[in-house]
């Protein structure tokens, strides 16, 4: 298996006691796994520090409150609590196999800042352009209002644990579930007509780096994890994501409501609808510039 493995077979036979045994033996190289398990660190060290970078672009393009309300809570929360489960998938394999513990803890480490720093100081940016007036009523709705974020965060968190091990037998649902992060951004953008919520380098980028891991598991037939690989599975997830990047795109430059028909619109108030004529006596006064409006010039 890509080198690491070594087997060995024979036959041990005596004519004169009627004996004859088979002997087979599996040997595992250590040196071969370890390195590949410090390749995959790497990796997704270098795959979070992107994710870091990424995070702190975004966070700078939506630093007002009309721009941070255009961000899905839903989107960002997802992505936390994928992290999340990879800090603690990493930092339990680094304890269970004590060679590679630096080289785990190291990605532990990496996972654990971008949630619990960047993406919880996003998740609370947006939940305050949302709720501006619970952080404005003093340090009691403050501390309420932190709460409720952190407990819904933490409880969806326990919550998904739950999940994950009902549906431990159906790891192709769980997996397109997880990849699936961008759809209540789509929905949010589409409901709310908000325009240009995200980066494009942030969507591509975010995308990128997160189908590291489990291309690695699906697609590269010497991983260490030692799972059979499964093209399909990876050309589907890799289908799914790129549709969601593509619906993002068409928001992007076509607008949120593109691709939702024109009848199921609500109708939009129109700012430059002409003022009908209307006699002198019933003249109105416009209620911005105190100007009559009506007449025969409007």
């Amino acid at each position: 298996h890509g080198g690491e493995l070594v087997q060995m077979s024979g036959n041990v036979t005596s004519p004169n006691c009627g004996v004859e045994m088979r002997l087979n033996a599996t040997a595992m190289k250590f040196d071969v796994y370890y390195g590949k398990a410090i390749h995959y660190t790497l990796m997704v060290t270098a795959a979070s520090f992107m994710q870091v970078l990424l995070l702190v672009l975004q966070i700078e393009y939506t630093t007002t409150r009309n721009s941070a309300n255009k961000v899905s809570l839903i989107t960002i929360g997802q992505q936390a609590i994928m992290d999340s489960y990879l800090c603690l998938v990493h930092l339990t394999t680094g304890m269970v196999v004590e060679a590679l513990f630096n080289a785990f803890a190291t990605a532990a480490f990496f996972e654990f800042m971008i949630f619990s720093i960047f993406e919880m100081r996003y998740l609370l940016i947006i939940w305050k352009a949302r709720r501006p007036q619970g952080f404005q009523e003093g340090w009691d709705n403050m501390r309420r209002e932190l709460s409720m974020l952190y407990s819904r965060f933490y409880g969806c968190l326990l919550a998904g644990i739950v999940v994950i091990y009902q549906m431990q037998k159906y790891p192709a649902v769980l997996l397109f579930i997880a990849f699936s992060f961008w759809i209540p951004q789509i929905y949010h953008s589409a409901r709310y007509d908000h325009r240009r919520p995200l980066l494009k380098r942030y969507i591509f980028g975010m995308s990128a780096t997160r189908l590291l891991i489990p291309l690695y598991a699906l697609a590269c037939p010497q991983n260490f994890f030692h799972s059979e690989p499964s093209y399909t599975l990876a050309i589907a997830l890799v289908s799914w994501v790129s549709i969601q990047v593509l619906v993002l795109l068409l928001q992007h430059y076509r607008g949120p409501r593109c691709f939702v028909p024109s009848h199921f619109l609500p109708p939009r108030y129109d700012y430059y609808r002409r003022v009908p004529s209307l006699p002198a006596a019933q003249e109105q006064d416009c209620a911005i510039c105190m100007m009559p409006v009506g007449g025969a010039v409007d």
